[in-house]
């Protein structure tokens, strides 16, 4: 069944953006784009980035900052439960992540000015407020990058993988810019539950034995023979391009590649602790492709927008989905020896209105709500900040998106104070007026 967010955008044009268009790349445009990306960086910190973003907006006062003392139209039903850090209580329902607390830090004085779908995501995802008109689900590309754009940018791609992927699906706020194809993300627009899942373009689909595909490469060896032998020097773009392409099918036969992206290669014991769910999946991808070289997966997840049944949707469905994926994912990064190289970031575009309406559901609110982190270098088991008695407003300093990507860029080695030039030549800083968020390293 295709849902659609409140504003009446069908959840559907957010899944179909594709790995082709204008938003993603396919393998071997996104092979062809990485001298670009050489061309920037210094020597970075080795950490790798896992963006889960909850599209539609996470309710924290039901999650990570229950008001128990609050009056019922504010406090909701769940209630705050003892996790793994004494003093610090999440909600009730995320029990085997409390028990992963002391990985994880949360933000409770988070919040910026808006409470729309678009310039709040678009705000979240790259540290600038968008400007008046611009709407970015609708637009063919954000006004500024996307913080995995910034990464694949500024420090290319490790090994044969591409610096940047997105899953299952890509978030239209989730684009280059100005930076260009060389920053695009690699799109797997597949969900990594589903039965037949396969990765676009590196581990090709069960219809396509590999012998054929040698045939095919067979193939695009003589047609570049040819080529060489009648065009001229005018055409050599298209021979390199075509030696991306052969780059792309040494991938797609290649076994280690084939079992880095290849989830089923999975132990199914893992699989199931994660959660056989998109969710789940999704996260299990991250931490696969994070261990083959990727530096910044951001997984797309939808169906956060409770305006009705908050309660029972949070319930029955999104709760324990997120409950078995974020603390499946931080342990199993610690088990690996992974967790101090990978950061993990959660967060939603904003919170939900402290007041219930009508329909038993909470509404937008920007103006507070929590994200979590933890590993690459985020100090766990604390909380940063509080909202006042009924979770509407931060009390005393607050944090928001421009902070919060100073602060990553800062843990992945990158300068937030650095900037890149729009093709005009116009100079532009990574973080709008940012700072890092010192008490979380």
């Amino acid at each position: 069944m295709t849902r659609s967010f409140c504003d009446g955008l069908p959840r559907r044009d957010f899944l179909r953006i594709g790995a082709g268009g204008l938003f993603g790349l396919t393998l071997p445009d996104l092979l062809a784009a990485r001298a670009l990306a050489r061309q920037q960086g210094g020597a970075p910190r080795d950490v790798s980035l896992i963006f889960v973003f909850l599209h539609g907006g996470l309710s924290t006062i039901d999650t990570w900052d229950l008001k128990p003392d609050a009056p019922a139209e504010f406090r909701g039903e769940f209630r705050p439960a003892a996790t793994k850090v004494p003093g610090i209580q999440i909600c009730e329902l995320l029990s085997r992540t409390a028990r992963q607390m002391d990985k994880i830090a949360l933000i409770r004085n988070f919040r910026h000015n808006n409470s729309d779908h678009g310039p709040a995501d678009h705000y979240i995802f790259t540290g600038y407020f968008p400007q008046a008109g611009f709407n970015p689900s609708l637009s063919p590309n954000n006004q500024r990058p996307a913080h995995g754009s910034i990464i694949a940018r500024k420090l290319g791609p490790r090994r044969s993988v591409p610096a940047y992927v997105c899953l299952p699906k890509m978030h239209p706020s989730a684009g280059p810019a100005y930076l260009g194809s060389g920053a695009a993300p690699f799109v797997i627009d597949a969900d990594p539950n589903a039965p037949n899942f396969a990765v676009p373009d590196i581990v090709p689909p069960p219809a396509i034995p590999t012998a054929r595909l040698e045939n095919r490469r067979r193939l695009l060896t003589d047609l570049d023979r040819y080529q060489r032998g009648v065009e001229t020097q005018a055409n050599r773009l298209a021979n390199e391009v075509s030696s991306y392409q052969r780059e792309a099918f040494n991938l797609m036969t290649s076994s280690a590649a084939r079992r880095a992206f290849d989830i089923q290669q999975e132990n199914a014991r893992l699989r199931d602790e994660y959660g056989r769910h998109s969710l789940g999946q999704s996260c299990l991808m991250a931490r696969r492709m994070i261990e083959a070289g990727v530096r910044c997966v951001t997984i797309d997840h939808s169906n956060w927008d409770t305006h009705d049944n908050n309660f029972a949707t949070l319930r029955r469905d999104l709760l324990p989905a997120l409950d078995s994926a974020l603390s499946t994912l931080f342990h199993d990064l610690a088990d690996r020896g992974m967790f101090d190289t990978t950061l993990v970031v959660v967060t939603g575009e904003f919170g939900r209105t402290p007041r219930i309406n009508n329909n038993a559901g909470r509404d937008h609110w920007g103006p507070a709500f929590t994200v979590a982190l933890g590993g690459g270098g985020i100090r766990g088991g604390r909380v940063l900040g509080r909202t006042d008695a009924r979770a509407e407003r931060p009390q005393g300093d607050a944090h928001g998106p421009e902070n919060l990507c100073a602060t990553l860029y800062h843990l992945l080695g990158i300068d937030p104070n650095d900037e890149f030039h729009t093709p005009d030549g116009r100079p532009v800083r990574i973080v709008n007026n940012g700072r890092v968020i010192q008490d979380l390293l």
